[in-house]
């Protein structure tokens, strides 16, 4: 009687195991319990490494004939307000913006050392945040702007896309350097900050030096769906 009981039991554990499994093999997610992540396939590239792929590799050419106004003089102005001012409105948060259009202050998370800054309009105080020019004029110059024509490099200075308000120690401290000569301190913005970079380059048909794209590569290389900045 009692083996007679087990097979009964035995039979209605192995009924169960089949309904559960055509069950599954019908809805998967029925009896999913862990999350499902959307992995890249092998092989597929992010579409800042794409971007870095389609630039043009050159030296650099001459500095020669390098000149800020090149490219203008000085910040663009539209109905009163420069592009200096609009972009700090864009990148600072509690802003007090006079009737000039100027922004006399705000506060700045910095991308670059992701330090908090108060801003105060200032003869000196406004130096403490700079727009940078995320690729520096000089360096855009020796890799194809001077074959630009001067309202199109005055269209470069003045673009959203190649402009961030950032620290102004960091900013003096990159200079004219590139991705293989300065990145931000701030090692979690690296991938934005050089996604920014090839997006200005292409947008502009800008080259780079094989030294720039290594080091571009290298910091792509831990953000593998990194994607251009919108307006690119």
């Amino acid at each position: 009687m009692r083996r007679t009981h087990a097979i009964r039991r035995t039979i209605a554990v192995l009924v169960m195991l089949i309904v559960i499994t055509i069950g599954v093999a019908g809805n998967p997610e029925l009896y999913q319990t862990e999350q499902v992540v959307d992995v890249p396939l092998s092989g597929q590239q992010s579409e800042a490494t794409a971007a870095l792929a389609e630039l043009e590799v050159k030296g650099r050419a001459p500095k020669t004939g390098y000149e800020r106004s090149q490219f203008g003089d000085g910040w663009s102005n539209f109905l009163g307000c420069d592009t200096r001012n609009e972009i700090l409105r864009r990148d600072l948060t509690n802003t007090i913006v006079n009737e000039a259009c100027q922004v006399v202050s705000g506060t700045l998370v910095d991308p670059y050392t992701n330090k908090t800054i108060a801003f105060q309009r200032g003869s000196w105080s406004s130096q403490a945040v700079q727009v940078d020019h995320v690729v520096a004029l000089s360096d855009a110059w020796q890799k194809g702007a001077q074959q630009l024509t001067f309202a199109r490099r005055v269209q470069l200075a003045n673009d959203p896309l190649e402009l961030l308000a950032v620290d102004g120690p960091a900013n003096q401290q990159k200079g004219d350097g590139d991705a293989a000569t300065w990145l931000p301190p701030n090692r979690l913005f690296r991938c934005q900050y050089v996604a920014r970079q090839i997006a200005v380059k292409k947008k502009y048909e800008l080259w780079v030096t094989e030294a720039e794209k290594q080091a571009m590569g290298r910091v792509l290389s831990s953000c593998p769906g990194q994607k251009l900045p919108y307006g690119s």
